[in-house]
């Protein structure tokens, strides 16, 4: 009988994961603990807030209460405890300091006590102040690189986005992404040089921050990370400064063992730890729930275009192949792209499709997010009409509402209010709904193949095993209606008058 490489790889390693606050941290934490008992340890970086200045406090308010760990706690409870209590490690720091805000001894011997860091922390704030968004996506990079530098045989694994492809179009392979905009100069290594463009940034940042404070500064550092995102070929900061963020450390850890995964649109659970878990809103839900509250029934989108949307716990699942890896075979740099475009391909149409299909049908089962039946469908339509249409439907609501609000009487500014929270998403989620480009991701199904079937079914990364009709329809939904949407307060009972009068 084969055994799993993953667990013969992971025994007794110690591993280093940042960003336990965030999503997909829970998932790689809890899938760690459930899947591989024989680790040795795991250590959490996590900063200290007010109501926690240390980090085991954080995590055992913050963290450990977490419904990602319902399944360890039915399964083995006492196991899970004696888990945290005895090779759960805390670490006060934070990502974004240098040294992790950590004295230089507790810095080597933290370096010295893990053979791998899981860098999962983030800002996935697509419209981010610029000096944000470097900070926690581009230059904290420099601390995960000294602590690797401070112990040399230390495995990285940087997660990074499928969407450093940026405005690139076509097909999207494993390797170092050339930008689509102005040039930026590339080492003969194949990474690019980013020094000299980061200095430059960050000249733009203090010459905004010199004339403008308040509200107005924050919109300003926006609009700065927005327009040089467009200037060198992204459509945001959040991809932009995660594709420098990949540039920094290719360079940092020439010739270590560095390997960056590149998951598509995250969404929540095909399986694990249960089916359809998620946390919060994620990029498609946001047009989905708006939809669902009757807020916005049209969206630019290319029918045809590939929607990439994939599992979290297929995302934790490359990260953990992508440890062992890492520390089982020599040190060199590796890219993995965990996403369906290429292999389980589902389209912006039919992603609409079976979502309105399921609301039309079922939506009575998903009391959080709907609060009656849909009654318009959603249009998917190009930029140019939707901008047309628009633009063009709110002057005489604006008009319309001004007049009737002296009037006392509000559905104009109702239909105001949806037109711009429309806007709103199009303006942020619009440049992942008209794709041009087809990610690949034929090294990581490769990468799953030479680890074996035993941890083809451990750690199934494939996403040729989602049936899109029942992980939309079904598994999805739910788990947003469960987890991520809290109870909606008290409404008029559902009534065939009321649905009338919402038409």
């Amino acid at each position: 009988m084969s055994s799993s490489k993953v667990l013969e790889q992971l025994r007794g390693k110690q591993v280093l994961i940042t960003g336990t606050t965030g999503f997909l941290g829970k998932v790689i934490l809890e899938k760690l603990i459930r899947t591989v008992p024989d680790i040795g340890g795991i250590h959490l970086l996590i900063r200290g807030n007010k109501q926690h200045p240390d980090a085991r406090g954080r995590f055992l308010q913050e963290i450990s209460t977490s419904s990602v760990f319902d399944r360890l706690r039915q399964e083995n409870s006492e196991a899970f405890e004696s888990f945290l209590e005895d090779r759960l490690h805390c670490v006060t720091g934070e990502v974004t300091q240098h040294g992790f805000g950590l004295k230089p001894e507790a810095l080597q011997k933290l370096a010295g006590s893990v053979d791998a860091v899981i860098n999962s922390a983030a800002s996935v704030n697509f419209r981010e102040e610029l000096d944000k968004a470097l900070s926690i996506n581009t230059l904290c990079l420099q601390n995960i690189a000294e602590l690797a530098q401070l112990n040399p045989s230390l495995a990285v694994i940087q997660v990074s986005t499928c969407y450093v492809n940026g405005m690139n179009s076509g097909q999207v392979t494993e390797s170092v992404i050339k930008p689509a905009g102005a040039d930026i100069p590339r080492s003969s290594s194949g990474y690019y040089e980013i020094e000299e463009l980061i200095r430059v940034l960050n000249d733009s940042i203090a010459d905004v921050r010199s004339r403008y404070t308040g509200k107005l500064l924050e919109r300003k550092l926006v609009d700065l990370g927005i327009r040089e995102a467009n200037r060198y070929g992204w459509s945001d900061t959040y991809t932009f400064t995660k594709w420098l963020g990949e540039q920094l450390l290719m360079k940092a850890l020439e010739g270590r063992a560095l390997t960056i995964v590149r998951p598509s649109i995250i969404e929540s659970a095909l399986e694990e730890p249960a089916p359809g878990w998620i946390e919060g809103v994620k990029v498609a839900d946001a047009i989905i729930l708006a939809y669902a509250r009757e807020k916005v029934t049209l969206f630019p989108g290319k029918r045809s275009g590939i929607v990439d949307v994939i599992p979290v716990d297929l995302v934790a699942n490359t990260i953990i192949l992508a440890v062992a890896e890492a520390l089982g075979e020599r040190p060199e740099a590796r890219i993995y792209q965990c996403c369906s475009g290429s292999s389980n391909p589902v389209s912006v149409g039919e992603f609409i499709d079976h979502l309105m299909a399921e609301a039309k049908s079922n939506y009575a089962s998903y009391e959080n997010l709907f609060y009656r039946r849909p009654v318009k469908p959603f249009i998917a339509v190009n930029r140019a009409l939707f901008d047309a249409l628009v633009g063009g439907a709110r002057i005489p609501l604006s008009l319309a509402s001004r007049m009737k609000g002296l009037l006392g009487q509000g559905r104009e500014l109702k239909a105001l209010q949806n037109l711009d929270t429309t806007r709103s998403l199009a303006t942020i989620f619009g440049f992942y709904t008209a794709p041009d480009y087809i990610f690949c991701n034929n090294d990581l199904l490769a990468l799953a193949a030479r680890m074996g079937e035993v941890d083809k079914a451990l750690f199934p990364v494939d996403a040729r095993e989602i049936d899109w009709a029942v992980y939309l329809r079904k598994i999805h939904l739910a788990g947003l209606n469960r987890y991520a949407l809290s109870a909606k307060k008290a409404r008029r009972p559902r009534s065939s008058r009321g649905r009338k009068k919402a038409a």
